[in-house]
């Protein structure tokens, strides 16, 4: 694996929480996969294209684009999720991808090897996001093109409201304001603008999110995910009973018999890399 500078991030995700993405891939699919195709769209991916996928994870996107470009590379920190990132692609016959274990922000791309780059929500983790997006931008082709999706503010959300629920009883947990500096577009012109970036656009989308069969089923899913159990570990796990049920109480709502659907929202973010 290339240098790490985001060890902080490094660590998480070939930790707790690379290992249960990994264990729960379908499931965080499942979550995500709402935004696909707004992002295959936005990007215009098509046929002859190299396509790079910063915070590739399990894969699922990865592959959706093989089926569409010429080409794909997934980077991905975590060492669980490109294994089942591998395990998939292998599963499903794709054959015009590849994995590599990285840290974008850094990573030896060959210049300009690329026509498009994607990112569903993996691009909010950067220690220096101006250096990781600089970095990006090298790798694309003159004209390339940038798309992504990144985390709204939550507090107003779906999801903002069960997260809500299960912080009454776990101080400390903010959902107020993001969980990233990528929650505001502004911002985020402004920093896709410092790394060389232009035509830098941010749209407002809601997708459709599917957090498990029932509320017990996705109320337990949620008690793991890794933020909330990060919190509840900070209270010796005291609280567990009470967040449980304050989360099972916030799902009631979004219970369906087809399962537990949850509106997702994001900011989808275009931009190219300047024409000589």
């Amino acid at each position: 694996m290339t240098d790490i500078v985001n060890t902080a991030q490094s660590e998480a995700w070939n930790g707790y929480e690379g290992d249960h993405w990994a264990a729960n891939y379908d499931r965080y699919d499942a979550v995500n996969s709402g935004f696909n195709e707004p992002l295959l769209a936005a990007a215009e991916v098509g046929a002859g294209d190299r396509v790079l996928e910063i915070g590739c994870g399990n894969g699922q996107l990865t592959r959706l684009a093989a089926g569409r470009a010429a080409a794909v590379t997934g980077i991905d920190l975590s060492g669980p999720m490109l294994a089942r990132a591998r395990e998939r692609a292998l599963a499903e016959g794709v054959g015009t991808v590849s994995f590599a274990q990285g840290d974008a922000q850094v990573h030896p791309f060959p210049d300009a090897a690329f026509d498009v780059a994607l990112s569903r929500f993996g691009i909010m983790f950067f220690a220096d996001p101006v250096a990781a997006f600089a970095n990006i931008a090298r790798a694309l082709r003159p004209g390339g093109r940038l798309a992504f999706v990144s985390m709204p503010p939550l507090a107003d959300s779906d999801i903002g409201v069960v997260f809500g629920a299960a912080a009454v009883h776990l101080p400390g947990f903010e959902i107020g304001h993001g969980f990233s500096g990528f929650a505001d577009p502004d911002a985020v012109r402004e920093l896709l603008s410092a790394a060389g970036f232009t035509a830098v656009r941010a749209q407002h989308i809601v997708a459709d999110s599917i957090w498990g069969r029932d509320i017990a089923d996705a109320a337990e899913f949620i008690m793991d995910w890794g933020p909330v159990r990060y919190h509840r570990g900070r209270h010796d796990f005291a609280t567990d009973d009470r967040v449980r049920t304050a989360i099972a109480g916030a799902l009631e709502p979004f219970a369906r018999p087809a399962g537990v659907h949850l509106n997702a929202t994001a900011w989808l973010v275009t931009a190219v890399t300047p024409l000589p």
